[in-house]
């Protein structure tokens, strides 16, 4: 909130180094410069939050609840150094810059030692957003300083560079230092651009107007943080490559920032490979199998030409239906092309799912799956959701009745889609959930399970898990146009290594035990998977 009124006591006009109108220009850059480096902190605390608790709705809620409170905030207390404008204002942009600049390597370091962050979170967001919210007030005085004429104006000057400068940091934090530099450099080099637009200002436009004390504490302070923000850019490989390890092990062999996600794969030397999306399990090499059997052979019962693979882009549901002799071609929809070059490339990965990205009968389309099922492609005898779990923020709509209604539209007559669901005994309101959904968009269900998880998401940063308890199972649902398919194994199945019919039946009688009453579906505007 802006005091639009010049200060009880009156001040005298700045003593600039350049004409009044120059100056006001510069002040003007100042916000502008300012307001980008605030957005890129904020959306940076978003990011990493989403990444680090998961969640993302209710980080971001979080984030900018506390944020805006805290701007209103420091604009109350911006009252207190408006007689000191010029050194507050330069004090004030380098703690910002320190505190915003380093809070992505602070909340990260949080999470790997201490393996909480959410206070950490919240005490950043009050932080600078009391910091924020004062700048403006500050700047104000500043500007009628250099020329008291139309306030109306300047005030409407000051907010058009905020919000101009707001909206160039929030397309730059996407576009450009997230893709380009990652979030942690990203964050300090927005803490030096902050700084140095600061203390420039400060330093040199109102020079004339600090004393020798208040300047020598200025540069003391700016020379102070760049030269921490310069000292953590030089080491933050180092710090990545050890909260890695405190987070993934020692095992770490492959960790990279795909356009889509953070990939990292770990072990595949002495023992076989975990590959972690978004610091999320979604492989491990020692149950793997348990997995994909179960989630694709009860679908392979009965005409299997034609398959459609949702996700699995590290192969190895691919790999199950490449067993069977009548399969014509497998169609794989994977979002990030890194997961695919990865799984085609890595040594281990590849062995795992038996090099299946070589069989001629793959074809792999890198797109969104719910974007690609709106454009009909033909039909498919089978179709497999292999997808992240739907109680991740993003997925939630890859478990809509919407995205399964376009799936309908690509099965064959007498087509089976089967879908994985997420832990029946650990998060059985999701399961049953996806189960509502689907029969709203008119599929017959038939629900299983499979236990024997030996490999829990605890392992990574998923923080949609109760990693006190891990899952120890899995949760599928075998569905059809109209009615229940039948839930059995193929007659010309392959021989399986950890399935068989007896374990079809135990897993239905396991996913009944756990049936909650009616539960409405999940749709785009009105997502349901909460527990």
């Amino acid at each position: 909130m802006v005091d639009r009124h010049p200060t009880s006591r009156p001040q005298s006009a700045a003593r600039l180094p350049v004409r009044p109108d120059a100056g006001r220009y510069l002040v003007l850059m100042a916000v502008f410069v300012c307001a980008a480096c605030g957005l890129v902190y904020e959306l940076e605390l978003v990011a990493l939050a989403s990444y680090l608790i998961g969640d993302s709705v209710t980080q971001a809620s979080v984030v900018l609840s506390v944020m805006v409170f805290a701007m209103g905030i420091g604009s109350l207390l911006a009252k207190r150094l408006r007689c000191h404008a010029a050194v507050g204002f330069g004090l004030l942009e380098a703690a910002l810059a320190l505190i915003g600049g380093c809070s992505a390597m602070v909340l990260y370091a949080c999470f790997a030692w201490i393996g909480e962050s959410r206070y950490a979170l919240v005490g950043f967001s009050l932080a600078i957003g009391v910091l924020i919210g004062a700048e403006i007030p500050l700047l104000m005085s500043l500007i009628q300083r250099i020329s008291r004429r139309d306030a109306e104006g300047t005030v409407a000057d000051l907010f058009a560079a905020d919000y101009v400068g707001a909206l160039v940091g929030g397309l730059a934090f996407p576009f450009l230092l997230l893709p380009w530099l990652g979030q942690l450099t990203g964050a300090l080099l927005t803490g030096a651009v902050n700084a140095v637009a600061g203390g420039a200002l400060v330093l040199w436009l109102f020079r004339r107007d600090l004393t020798v004390r208040s300047r020598g504490w200025l540069i003391v302070a700016n020379v102070t943080v760049l030269a921490v923000l310069a000292t953590a850019t030089v080491l933050v490989d180092d710090f990545e490559r050890a909260a890695r390890r405190a987070v993934y092990g020692d095992q770490v062999r492959v960790a990279v920032h795909t356009d889509v996600q953070e990939v990292v794969l770990t072990g595949g030397r002495a023992g076989p490979p975990d590959l972690f999306l978004d610091g999320r399990l979604r492989v491990s090499g020692r149950d793997e199998q348990r997995y994909h059997e179960s989630l694709v052979h009860p679908a392979m019962r009965g005409r299997h030409a034609r398959v459609l693979v949702l996700g699995g882009g590290d192969g190895l549901a691919a790999r199950e239906v490449l067993r069977y002799r009548g399969v014509r071609s497998v169609t794989v929809v994977e979002l990030d092309p890194g997961v695919i070059r990865l799984a085609r490339t890595d040594p281990a990965l590849a062995a795992l799912n038996d090099h299946a990205y070589r069989d001629p009968r793959v074809r792999v389309i890198t797109m969104d799956a719910f974007s690609w099922l709106r454009a009909p492609r033909g039909t498919y005898d089978v179709v497999i959701s292999d997808l992240p779990d739907p109680g991740i923020t993003p997925s939630t709509k890859l478990y809509s009745q919407e995205f399964y209604a376009l799936a309908a539209r690509v099965l064959a007559d007498g087509g089976r889609l089967v879908v994985h669901a997420g832990p029946l005994a650990s998060r059985p309101h999701t399961y049953w959930t996806v189960d509502a959904t689907l029969r709203a968009a008119g599929f017959g269900t038939r629900p299983y399970g499979a236990s024997g998880r030996l490999a829990a998401f605890a392992a990574g940063p998923d923080r949609a898990t109760d990693t006190a308890s891990p899952p120890n199972d899995w949760g599928f649902l075998l569905a059809a146009a109209g009615r229940p398919p039948h839930l059995g194994l193929d007659r010309d199945a392959p021989r399986l290594r950890s399935l068989a019919a007896p374990d079809l039946a135990e897993g239905v009688y396991g996913a009944e035990r756990t049936r909650l009453p009616e539960l409405p579906p999940s749709t785009l505007v009105h997502p349901r998977y909460t527990d």
